[in-house]
């Protein structure tokens, strides 16, 4: 069993809740001062583990909520940072309109690479009350994030993230400055919800994304074809792989479709 000592704290180290802890503070320096973040801001981060984030969040912005599941980590954050609101919980399970009231949030987290994905979809679902998120992750799932089309890692995630935030890559974080090492190295980026959907029905948007892609090697006709009516829609268009198409033209073509169920 892995084991992290901290201040005279010794805290056996969970790998099913993705536990890897920063040890460079030039590192969290750069994400908060990227970030953006300041002393106004209704501030989120998201598992502050030993608080290497928290201790740089703290010089721009003094109080804040954190969000931690581990009930080790979250009295060792309320003893150290007894000005901080700690919510012990899931962040999966934590209402975030809760914590907004009427404030947008801003949010900050290197987050456990087993719930990525959640988390994002998450911070998606909740886009109207967040300012941005800038989040440290698994390098991989960055690079698919931030993907650009006819590439291999351009997919849902890309599609989802890109149509409804803007998203940036910051920079790359090497594997060594984690305790434990992880076998896979980190990135940053930031993620900023758009003013307003570019499409009325996101959740159907959703749908149809997760249909064109699939299966990949397959052709839009064949990925769609018996879930959308496709009558008017260019044939040239229905040939091509959901990975070819920007994501102007996945809104274009969604506005071209009805679902046969309706």
């Amino acid at each position: 069993m892995t084991k992290v000592e901290y201040k005279h704290t010794e805290i056996a180290v969970k790998k099913k809740l993705g536990q890897n802890f920063l040890c460079d503070r030039n590192i969290t320096r750069k994400i908060v001062a990227l970030s953006g973040a300041g002393a106004d801001d209704n501030l989120v981060e998201i598992g502050p583990g030993f608080g290497a984030l928290t201790k740089e969040i703290v010089e721009v912005c003094p109080v804040f909520t954190v969000i931690e599941k581990d009930a080790r980590l979250a009295a060792f954050i309320r003893e150290e940072y007894p000005q901080l609101k700690v919510i012990e919980a899931d962040f999966l399970e934590t209402p975030l309109d809760g914590i907004a009231g009427t404030q947008m949030l801003r949010v900050l987290g290197n987050i456990p690479y087993s719930i990525t994905t959640p988390i994002l979809f998450k911070l998606l679902e909740n886009r109207r009350i967040i300012t941005s998120a800038t989040l440290m992750m698994q390098h991989e799932v960055a690079m698919r994030i931030v993907a650009k089309p006819s590439t291999k890692e351009y997919g849902i995630l890309a599609v989802q993230m890109q149509a409804l935030c803007e998203v940036d890559y910051l920079f790359k974080v090497g594997r060594k400055v984690f305790r434990p090492q992880p076998g896979v190295d980190s990135a940053v980026i930031c993620m900023t919800p758009k003013k307003s959907d570019p499409i009325a029905n996101t959740k159907e948007f959703s749908r149809f994304v997760r249909t064109a892609f699939h299966q990949r090697r397959k052709t839009l006709l064949n990925n769609l074809k018996e879930g959308w009516n496709l009558e008017g829609v260019a044939s040239d268009t229905l040939k091509l792989r959901a990975e070819a198409l920007t994501i102007e033209e996945f809104f274009l073509l969604f506005s071209q479709l009805r679902p046969l169920n309706l």
